[in-house]
């Protein structure tokens, strides 16, 4: 069974869809976490727009509050959204260039480990640029 829920946010670009599938391998939470965060990154949602109250985004997905709370608190966590008691949370102006330097941080860990197979198993530096290019041109 596959559900689909769309939640409309009201950003200063266009309005944008967060889509909740329960056929997903990803918890909801995460779901939310990783939609919100690639509006941000793609500039749907621009530095100081609000998003919805954990509340409204809770009703409109049919969701339980404290679902929205974990993906809300994940996305604080990261600097992609700062919640004001009273206010609200809005989009982070800080996010973008600290989202990109952790994910660049992570990638390093794992080019780390792809050189270090390739070192001892004796695949050449020819061979692992091959295949991270390839990998990195996959749709």
């Amino acid at each position: 069974m596959y559900l689909c829920i769309k939640y409309i946010i009201e950003g200063k670009v266009r309005k944008t869809e967060i889509i909740i599938s329960n056929n997903a391998n990803k918890p909801i939470y995460e779901q939310i976490t990783s939609q919100i965060k690639a509006m941000i990154m793609s500039g749907e949602l621009q530095a100081g727009a609000a998003i919805p109250s954990m509340r409204a985004l809770a009703k409109s997905i049919h969701v339980s509050v404290i679902t929205v709370q974990k993906a809300y608190e994940d996305l604080q966590r990261d600097g992609f959204i700062e919640t004001t008691v009273g206010r609200g949370s809005f989009v982070s102006a800080q996010n973008k260039e600290f989202y990109q330097e952790e994910q660049q941080r992570i990638a390093e860990e794992h080019l780390q480990e792809a050189a270090e197979i390739g070192r001892t198993s004796g695949i050449s530096i020819e061979k692992l640029v091959e295949l991270l290019r390839l990998f990195y041109e996959e749709e």
